[in-house]
């Protein structure tokens, strides 16, 4: 499993990568695995205000239905509509081109409730700190 070292996870399978008072938003590796090929993806609404560990969108795959769950509370100030004419993105490059939201945090917002990249490895049990599993 890729787990980046530079981003933040949520317990619900959601990684934050913080730029400032603002972080952009997506799901992990273990999620698109988990989940398997996503056909849709019903993004959330820009100016919306979501709070942390409240439902923000849903992803569909073949397999199921997902929410997806803000990591941080915030205001959501941008989506990422390429994932409307190609949802695969999220399985493809989860990291990259798949990003969900962005969201401009909170004042005085705590990160201290998500995982480091050791935490989130611990969690999902992938041995490996950073490759594949």
């Amino acid at each position: 499993m890729n787990i980046p070292e530079d981003l933040q996870y949520a317990a619900t399978h959601e990684w934050l990568r913080l730029d400032g008072e603002a972080g952009t938003v997506g799901i992990t590796d273990h999620a698109q695995a988990e989940l398997t090929d996503v056909v849709y993806v019903e993004l959330p609404k820009v100016g919306a205000q979501a709070n942390a560990g409240e439902q923000v969108c849903v992803v569909e795959s073949v397999k199921a239905a997902s929410d997806i769950y803000a990591p941080i509370s915030g205001t959501i100030t941008a989506v990422n509509d390429a994932l409307t004419a190609n949802p695969a993105l999220l399985n493809t490059d989860p990291f990259g081109e798949g990003w969900i939201f962005k969201i401009k945090i909170e004042a005085g917002e705590d990160i201290e409730h998500l995982k480091s990249p050791a935490q989130y490895r611990a969690q999902i049990g992938s041995a490996d700190p950073g490759g594949e599993v």
